[in-house]
C-alpha cells in the first residue's frame, strides 16, 4: 500500500514519499537581497525588533513565496533568540554582528532562566501561527533553531569565529562543566522547536553551522548526541513532523550524524560532492541542497550547470534542492527567479 501524501511536496520528499519534481527552497531566501525585505528592515529598524514582531517578521518569511514560488517557506527568526531568552546579553552592531556577554564559567551558566524562555519567544510562536495560516496549501513552513553546539559557541565566545578556540578549549578541559550548558540548550532548543511545531510549522531544521571545527570524538559528544536528544524528544511528541539536520562542514561525519541522529533529512553544504551524498547518504535519508550561494550570484551558465549538476546526481532518491549555505546580500533577484523557474521546469533524464 503506497503512502498517502501530505499534500505538500517538501513533507513527502522527508518521508520518501514519490514527488513530481524535487521541491526547494533557499536558506536565507527572506533576507537583505530583496528590495521589499530591506523597506520593512527599515520601517522596523532594529534587527532583534524585526525577530519580535509577528507582523513584521511574518511579513518578511512570506515575501520570497509571493515573488517566486518555492515549496517551503522558513520562519523569519535567528538562531540566537533562545540565549537572548535565557537572558543573556545579546545585541546586533552595524558591521559587527552579534555581540553577547560571554559565558565561561559553571556561575554563568547557573544565571541562564530557562524556564523564562517562553514568555520572551512568544512573539515567535505568533509569527508561526500567523505565517501558516497565510501560506498556500502546497506550502509547508519550516521552523529552526541552532544546534546546541553552534549556540553554545557563540554564547561562550560572545560574537562569531572562525575557530571558536574559547568554546573548544572549555569543551576538552572541562567537558563535565561545558556540558551543563549543552544540556540547558538541548533541554530549551527542544522546547522551542516543540512550540513552533504546535503554533502551526510542518517541518523544523537544526542549523549547526559550526559542527566543521570539532574533531572526530567531540562531533560525536557535541553534535551528534545533543541533536539525537533532541530528534528523539520530539518525534516522541510530534511523531508525523520530519527533523532536518544541517551539520555544516561536517565532511564524512555526516553520514555518521544522519544514520545516528534520526533526522528524516540532512542538509549538505557547498563543499560535499552531490555524487558521495547520493551514495552514502541518500539510502537513509533525503538529502538537501548544495548549490554554492555565490554561483546564484554570477547567474547565467554558471548558476545553470551546477544546478543541473546537483538535480542530476541527487533526483534518484529523496531530494530537496537548495543552497550549500544562505543566499547572500548582493545576489540579484532575478537571478534567483531564474533558478526557481529551472527547478520548477527540470525533468530527469
Amino acid at each position: 500500500m503506497s503512502k498517502p501524501s501530505s499534500g505538500k511536496r517538501l513533507i513527502d520528499a522527508l518521508t520518501d514519499h514519490p514527488v513530481d519534481r524535487p521541491p526547494f527552497w533557499f536558506m536565507r531566501q527572506a533576507g537583505r537581497y530583496l528590495p521589499e525585505y530591506r523597506k520593512v528592515r527599515a520601517q522596523v529598524g532594529d534587527f532583534l525588533e524585526l525577530c519580535y514582531t509577528p507582523s513584521a517578521a511574518a511579513e518578511v518569511t512570506l515575501q520570497p513565496i509571493r515573488r517566486y514560488g518555492m515549496d517551503a517557506a522558513i520562519l523569519f527568526a535567528d538562531i540566537l533568540l533562545i540565549p537572548d531568552a535565557l537572558g543573556q546579553k545579546l545585541e546586533y552592531r552595524e558591521g559587527e554582528g552579534p555581540v553577547l556577554e560571554p559565558i565561561r564559567t559553571a556561575a554563568g551558566i547557573a544565571a541562564l532562566k530557562p524556564d523564562a524562555i517562553h514568555e520572551r519567544l512568544s512573539p515567535v510562536y505568533e509569527t508561526v501561527d500567523r505565517v501558516a495560516g497565510a501560506l498556500p496549501d502546497g506550502t509547508a513552513l519550516i521552523g529552526f533553531a541552532g544546534s546546541p553546539w553552534t549556540v553554545a559557541s557563540y554564547m561562550v565566545e560572545g560574537h562569531g569565529s572562525k575557530e571558536f578556540q574559547e568554546t573548544r578549549l572549555w569543551a576538552m578541559r572541562d567537558p563535565q562543566a561545558f556540558g551543563a550548558l549543552i544540556d540547558v540548550l538541548t533541554e530549551a532548543t527542544t522546547e522551542y522547536l516543540g512550540r513552533q511545531i504546535e503554533a502551526g510549522a510542518h517541518a523544523v531544521q537544526l542549523f549547526d553551522s559550526w559542527s566543521g571545527v570539532l574533531s572526530e570524538d567531540q562531533f560525536g559528544r557535541w553534535c551528534t548526541g545533543p541533536t539525537r536528544t533532541i530528534v528523539g524528544r520530539l518525534k516522541r511528541r510530534y511523531p508525523g513532523v520530519p527533523v532536518i539536520g544541517f551539520p555544516r562542514g561536517a565532511g564524512a561525519k555526516t553520514a555518521e550524524y544522519a544514520a545516528a541522529t534520526g533526522i528524516d533529512g540532512v542538509a549538505i553544504d557547498t563543499s560535499m560532492p552531490p555524487r558521495w551524498a547520493a551514495r552514502a547518504l541518500q539510502t537513509t535519508v533525503a538529502v538537501q541542497g548544495n548549490l554554492d550561494p555565490l554561483a546564484v550570484v554570477v547567474g547565467g551558465r554558471a548558476m545553470e550547470d551546477q544546478a543541473r549538476d546537483i538535480l542530476e546526481s541527487l533526483s534518484n532518491g529523496p531530494f530537496i534542492f537548495n543552497l550549500g549555505h544562505g543566499i547572500v546580500p548582493q545576489t540579484p533577484p532575478e537571478h534567483v527567479a531564474a533558478l526557481s523557474d529551472l527547478i520548477r521546469n527540470w525533468q530527469s533524464s
